[in-house]
């Protein structure tokens, strides 16, 4: 037993023995020992890096752990579910698209891994004929699935056709079939593990707690180093929703987002998560244990004019666990022709509370280079916060549903970023006062997309003070359907 602990906390190897070395240490804990800052236990995590066809060398059985992640069906009622976890589709010819992120960090070998799952004009299960283009207009249609994984390299799949998609309208869970095998029926929703693995050949399906699937390169893409093939399956342990740790969690966007109007709408699932199973990359296997994980989603009629974005869960510098999400965009208003405002928002989880600064409660501000330089601030009545992000990386440009195009690439990201973030609490005068957090992170995931990116981005939130206060009215929605559940929009 002593072995194996040691192992499970071995830093990353290329190799397929795994000598033992001494236990890392990493700040972010097992959920059953969150938010009792007195103490301070490691992160978990035992990564591996093996090539897949390689044998395993001689040498003692103890020196090879294999982790297996353990799958759980979705329970009903789940802690920490946030509003708008379901699937949005109304059925309506109306255009429409849903996108999905989940990523998985390991930190001892400084590596990540993204999966955007994305499905365009569902209403129209196929490529749309002559006689739907007349009456519907032209309409981009059909499912994607990306991986931005190790190095920076990526995959992508991609059909026209969504009859093979399947989303929960109430729970994070989704699925598709690319290429059933033979003689079988697509699933249409959660099943288990290997009886997905039974009825299809390349595809995937994700609940909040399971992940799995097998995509191959469509060949599509000529502007990024690419990887072949992809093979997944991990289990996941939320520790943080979208909000305090037993409280009610939060609409990321306000109450608003329950229903069409300023499009596209934005939820994070999970701040933080702990995930454990394996990962296979083309020729190699990275298998994790309590590695830290995160998903969000959008939806609606299209993408923002331009955005930016920022996200890390691996922290040095801090006692206890720590997530953050930033993100900004300029987006249309609704019912008011060629009219945008700047809308941005900062969320950090730290210790099981839930610092919000959001355009209703306060002011966020952003200087965002067209890449390498992202610098933003906020502040709110009681708190404020700043965190700066630089790489030298080139990274990869990564695809998302355009009205223009359909899924084509529109954005640029990497997960090799450097972080410094800084929070602190507000004395009654505006001056600094207790120092919650100073952390940095030399794996932040960042993002720039849409534009046009002519100059740096400076702006500030900028909608207006009366629309702010009716934003973030304490609205229970799930409350307000409640005498008439039959009304409540769909993925609330």
């Amino acid at each position: 037993m002593e072995h194996l602990c040691r192992i499970t906390n071995n830093p990353c190897f290329i190799s397929s023995t795994i000598p033992l070395q001494p236990a890392a240490s990493f700040p972010f804990s097992p959920p059953e020992r969150c938010f009792r800052k007195k103490f301070r236990h490691p992160f978990a995590v035992k990564s591996v890096v093996n090539s897949i066809n390689s044998s395993i060398d001689d040498g003692p059985r103890a020196q090879v752990v294999n982790v297996e992640p353990i799958y759980e069906p979705t329970p009903r009622n789940r802690p920490l579910r946030t509003p708008h976890s379901g699937y949005h589709f109304d059925g309506t010819t109306r255009k429409f698209f849903e996108g999905w992120y989940f990523k998985v960090s390991i930190p001892e070998c400084r590596q990540s891994f993204c999966f955007m799952y994305s499905v365009e004009n569902p209403a129209f299960p196929k490529k749309l004929s002559r006689l739907e283009e007349v009456q519907y207009r032209p309409r981009f249609t059909g499912v994607g699935a990306q991986i931005l994984g190790a190095d920076d390299k990526y995959i992508c799949q991609y059909t026209e056709e969504s009859q093979n998609f399947w989303g929960s309208r109430d729970e994070l869970m989704l699925g598709n079939s690319f290429v059933v095998q033979k003689n079988m029926k697509p699933p249409k929703k959660e099943i288990p593990p290997q009886e997905f693995d039974r009825r299809v050949f390349e595809g995937f399906q994700v609940t909040p707690l399971w992940h799995q699937g097998f995509i191959r390169d469509d060949g599509r893409t000529n502007y990024a180093e690419i990887v072949k093939t992809a093979r997944w399956a991990y289990s996941t342990r939320p520790v943080y929703g979208w909000g305090n740790v037993g409280s009610k969690q939060k609409s990321t966007a306000g109450w608003l987002a329950a229903f069409p109007v300023f499009e596209p709408h934005w939820q994070i699932c999970m701040a933080g998560g702990l995930s454990t199973g394996w990962i296979e990359w083309d020729d190699k296997r990275y298998e994790f244990k309590n590695a830290p994980s995160y998903s969000e989603k959008n939806w609606g009629g299209g993408f923002p004019r331009k955005w930016f974005w920022v996200q890390c869960n691996v922290f040095e510098g801090a006692d206890g666990e720590v997530a953050l999400t930033a993100a900004g965009g300029l987006r249309q208003l609704p019912g008011l022709g060629e009219t945008f405002e700047n809308a941005a928002l900062i969320g950090v989880h730290y210790g099981g509370v839930f610092y919000e600064f959001v355009p209703w409660n306060g002011v966020v501000k952003w200087e965002i280079a067209q890449w390498g330089h992202w610098c933003i601030s906020a502040e709110n009545e009681t708190h404020t916060v700043e965190l700066e992000a630089t790489t030298k990386d080139p990274g990869t440009t990564l695809r998302a549903p355009t009205l223009e195009a359909g899924l084509a690439p529109a954005c640029k990201d990497t997960c090799f970023a450097n972080l410094r973030l800084r929070l602190w609490e507000r004395r009654y005068d505006g001056t600094e006062g207790k120092v919650i957090l100073d952390v940095t992170s030399n794996m932040a995931a960042v993002e720039v997309g849409g534009g046009p990116w002519f100059s740096p981005w400076k702006a500030t939130t900028s909608a207006p003070e009366i629309l702010n206060h009716f934003v973030g009215l304490p609205v229970d929605v799930d409350g307000l359907f409640g005498w008439a559940p039959f009304l409540k929009p769909p993925g609330l």
